[in-house]
């Protein structure tokens, strides 16, 4: 028996992005640089392969600053951190790099300078998120409001309505976080926003391939991991898209097959911490089960390449 036909609408772009790539680099170069082990706090991105292959590599994931022995190298994560860490690993005088995405850190730069005009800062984000954490944690204690929703702009408290500002997480649905900035300007008319919009360029490009591809498909996999912001997004917003059902695995052995059953065609895409050997992987599952052919849908081209902190250019 033949297997079934199946069509494979592949999204473009799709899996790391700069940030991303640029954070693995900082692991990969500070092992060349200073050997094993060196330490890194919390997951560098949001993904249990990538944090695996670097484990293999000699790289030792921990909790705080102080999990650390001083004399080894600590590296602190692609989602940012909040000002006490930098100042901690100092304090212990260590070695350390900061693998802050630079979209990131100009959300902090942002925040800093609008602390320092007397406003108070609202950043739209998750609760508990580490970019949100990191953020939140630049300024001192009430600097930051944090709202997740219109409904929190509701019951928001300020200090003084006339000066404030926000700032947003750079992994939140465009669609979503616009509907919280429309609230805020309505309740505060003279809050003051970012210059450009905080929602990174691979988030934007991300979401706006799946809204390409979720209204012609039957199903849609988003290969991204549970804790990964931008990889839940990609999943609400094809299901906002048309496609109710898209379910989001980290790797091909979680894809649901019932759900896949009499389809005629689905959507692939990967958050921005999947590597694209997941993708194949993903795509070779398929293969055993369908007869497939692959469709590219490129909605942007991707051009953004981020420099790796001095530190790891010099020499020993």
């Amino acid at each position: 028996m033949r297997n079934p036909k199946l069509t494979v609408y592949m999204a473009a772009p799709r899996g790391f992005c700069a940030g991303v790539d640029r954070a693995i680099k900082i692991v990969e170069m500070a092992l060349e640089k200073w050997g094993e082990p060196v330490y890194v706090r919390h997951e560098i991105v949001h993904n249990k392969y990538v944090v695996d292959e670097l484990k293999s590599k000699g790289a030792i994931f921990i909790k705080e600053v102080s999990d650390a022995p001083v004399d080894r190298p600590i590296i602190f994560s692609a989602h940012g951190v909040p000002k006490s860490v930098p100042l901690e690993a100092k304090s212990r005088k260590m070695i350390y790099v900061d693998a802050t995405c630079p979209l990131v850190s100009k959300v902090h730069i942002e925040a800093d300078r609008h602390f320092d005009n007397g406003l108070q800062i609202i950043m739209i984000g998750h609760e508990g998120h580490p970019e949100t954490i990191g953020t939140m944690g630049q300024l001192p204690e009430g600097g930051v409001l944090l709202v997740e929703s219109t409904k929190d702009v509701e019951n928001l408290i300020v200090r003084d309505a006339s000066k404030l500002a926000y700032v947003t997480q750079t992994t939140l649905s465009i669609d979503d976080t616009a509907e919280v900035v429309e609230a805020l300007k309505t309740r505060f008319p003279t809050i003051v926003g970012p210059h450009k919009e905080d929602i990174c360029y691979a988030t934007s490009n991300r979401q706006a391939a799946v809204k390409e591809i979720a209204p012609e498909v039957d199903a849609l996999l988003v290969i991204g991991a549970p804790n990964s912001s931008n990889s839940q997004r990609l999943v609400e917003v094809a299901k906002k898209a048309g496609c109710e059902n898209s379910q989001m695995v980290q790797r091909a052995a979680e894809i649901n097959w019932n759900s896949l059953m009499n389809i005629k065609s689905v959507g692939i895409t990967a958050g921005a911490s999947a590597p694209e050997i997941l993708v194949n992987e993903v795509v070779d599952a398929l293969k055993e089960r369908f007869e497939i052919k692959t469709h590219l849908v490129e909605t942007a081209t991707e051009s953004v390449n981020f420099k790796v902190p001095r530190i790891l250019r010099e020499a020993l």
